[in-house]
């Protein structure tokens, strides 16, 4: 008679309370759609604890900016739509049939706007920077020291600057990232 084989060896057994905890992770997130005010209101409070121990500590300032850059990058691609009007990617696209038409009068705006960055992920991935940001103000190894203005002044000046090029290119293709503002049609209740 054959020895019994083990029902699981010790990496299988990690393994399946990772899959377990991953699930139920996932579960959470998966119940946290719907709530949009209250998770973004969630990551505004983490970012703000973040903020306050930067200004107690009175050192990261790196972390931050590097957090800063990171959101701001995140923005934009959020602002941005899935396929850019300017391409000539898209041209070919839409000869496909595969994307929405480009307006061609004047009144007209592209309707299927599909974020680059859906909401959801736009908050998760911030949320989780901000966490991983403000984890890396307990090691000193982050703590790099640099003139802290210079770096403000460049994120103020980079923040102007991509956003004016971002608006200048919402104008010229004409469409509108948020909700607020375009037309709403009426059902026929005939």
């Amino acid at each position: 008679m054959d020895a019994p084989e083990p029902d699981q060896t010790p990496f299988a057994a990690v393994t399946v309370q990772t899959t377990k905890l991953q699930r139920k992770y996932q579960a959470l997130l998966d119940q946290s759609t719907p709530f949009v005010l209250y998770r973004w209101v969630g990551t505004g409070v983490t970012l703000l604890f973040f903020f306050v121990r930067i200004f107690l500590i009175q050192g990261w300032y790196i972390v931050a900016y590097a957090l800063g850059i990171y959101l701001l990058n995140l923005f934009l691609a959020f602002l941005q739509p899935k396929f850019d009007p300017s391409s000539d990617a898209l041209d070919q696209e839409m000869e496909d049939g595969s994307v929405g038409t480009l307006p061609t009068k004047q009144d007209e705006e592209f309707k299927p706007f599909i974020r680059r960055l859906p909401e959801f992920k736009f908050w998760y991935w911030a949320t989780r920077a901000v966490a991983i940001s403000f984890f890396c103000t307990f090691f000193e190894f982050f703590n790099i020291p640099v003139f802290w203005p210079i770096l403000v002044m460049y994120w103020i000046i980079l923040f102007v600057l991509t956003m004016r090029k971002q608006i200048q290119h919402m104008m010229k293709y004409r469409y509108v990232p948020f909700t607020m503002g375009k037309k709403k049609y009426a059902k026929d209740s005939s």
